[in-house]
């Protein structure tokens, strides 16, 4: 039966015959079968002619309007007519509405797209659509396979970073008795660097092996495509590369690099402070003063500013002349690394290397020093970013993300639903879903 409230419903399969108002202000909605498919026999296939019964049942549906609809679908029983068919009788289904379920396939969908699509929590999507907190992780789950099942988009840059996601877990081996790890702290995570394509997956462990074991698991000819790796400053996954990847080209990510710059200036102002004032730091120390200042960019700087961070440090003595040492080995090496994306040759690139190194040789400071050695050995590595100007920003971005996941959950325990909840949050842009209008 068609008509304008079976339209304004829009459930494929059954008709509206009438809408009643309860008397707390809830419509009910009775619903009968507008599907001949619905007589067919789930084990046969053959459709029935002799009505067995009636039954009633009480799917829901999605809200609709602010008090919702109550449904009443009555539908009927029937005989199977097939001799030789084991299931003798069988009650009407439809594909919104199959046998036994108490909710309709696009509620359910709707529910596991809020979370794969609009990065709800399971618990708010729950709340929202008056469902369990497992009905809603069970639609998930389905709808997750279209992201997780999908091939991996090309790449060209890769970038590999780690996250934390929590605790360790250790459990005792029964026979040995030596505890075991069984849940790493760490995740591994593998992102599109240059592209749109998000997180590509991710691993428990951050060691070599972790490594190697994710890009095993992908094609032969996605690997090849690679030309670039963006990682930190990890011997692991540097290790990890040349192996997995011997065709791609290292590049280490200049953020990392300016941080060690910075955590070697910290360290020698902590240093020298203890020695020459035979204690920590105090706040009427003139270098405590100047910290925030002495990690900051130069031209982050005011005339004024550096004028008075220059001038009191000078007049501070050993100390003082220390640490503007150090900084401006700090800064010869930022001058180094804004050399990317400038179109500079390689001429002007080992002009700014030798002037850095250099001025760390004659320094005689041996935090300096070891901040030079360290960067001579990741020279190939700096290089390249000099060359491409590739960085790790996007893993960044999205360890960034995998936190928030986290937070907003206030938690996870499963490590298997983290990843898959990330996987989806993250590759919202590629799949044209990264804001929730569009849902």
């Amino acid at each position: 039966m068609l008509n304008d409230t079976t339209l304004l419903l829009d459930l494929d399969g059954v008709s509206v015959v009438r809408v009643e108002r309860l008397a707390d202000g809830t419509r009910r909605v009775h619903l009968a079968t507008a599907d001949d498919r619905a007589r067919a026999c789930p084990a046969c296939g053959v459709f029935a002619t002799r009505v067995k019964g009636s039954a009633v049942t009480r799917p829901r549906d999605l809200p609709y309007g602010e008090s919702g609809l109550e449904f009443r679908w009555h539908k009927r029983r029937w005989w199977c007519r097939e001799a030789g068919c084991p299931r003798r009788s069988f009650t009407e289904q439809i594909p919104q509405l199959p046998a036994g379920a108490r909710i309709t396939m696009r509620l359910r969908g709707a529910a596991g797209r809020r979370i794969r699509d609009a990065a709800s929590t399971v618990i708010q999507a729950a709340r929202d659509l008056r469902l369990s907190w497992p009905t809603v992780m069970d639609a998930f789950r389905a709808v997750a396979r279209e992201v997780t099942e999908a091939p991996l988009p090309e790449v060209k840059v890769l970038g590999i970073d780690e996250t934390r996601r929590g605790r360790p877990r250790w459990e005792q081996d029964p026979a040995t008795g030596k505890w075991m790890l069984t849940r790493d702290r760490w995740h591994t995570g593998f992102t599109d660097a240059l592209g749109t394509g998000g997180l590509l997956g991710q691993v428990e462990g951050r060691t070599v092996a972790d490594v190697l074991a994710w890009l095993a698991a992908t094609p032969l000819t996605w690997r090849k495509s690679i030309e670039y790796v963006t990682i930190d400053m990890s011997a692991t996954y540097r290790a990890a590369v040349r192996t997995g990847l011997p065709q791609a080209t290292v590049v280490v990510d200049h953020f990392h690099v300016v941080q060690l710059a910075n955590k070697m200036l910290s360290m020698v102002r902590r240093r020298t402070t203890a020695e020459m004032r035979g204690r920590r730091g105090r706040a009427s120390d003139p270098e405590w003063k100047a910290r925030r200042r002495l990690l900051r960019n130069r031209e982050d700087l005011t005339d004024e500013q550096f004028a008075t961070m220059w001038n009191t440090l000078l007049g501070e003595g050993t100390i003082g002349q220390t640490l503007l040492t150090a900084w401006i080995a700090k800064e010869n090496l930022r001058n180094l690394l804004a050399l990317a994306r400038t179109g500079a040759d390689r001429h002007q690139v080992g002009h700014a290397r030798w002037k850095f190194l250099t001025w760390c040789a004659d320094s005689d400071i041996p935090e300096v020093r070891q901040l030079a050695v360290t960067v001579d050995r990741w020279w190939a590595e700096i290089a390249a970013f000099i060359d491409t100007g590739h960085s790790n920003a996007k893993s960044e971005g999205i360890n960034r993300v995998i936190k928030l996941v986290a937070r907003n959950a206030f938690g996870l325990r499963d490590a298997d639903n983290q990843r898959l909840r990330t996987r989806c949050v993250t590759t919202r842009r590629a799949r044209g879903h990264l804001r929730t209008a569009q849902l």
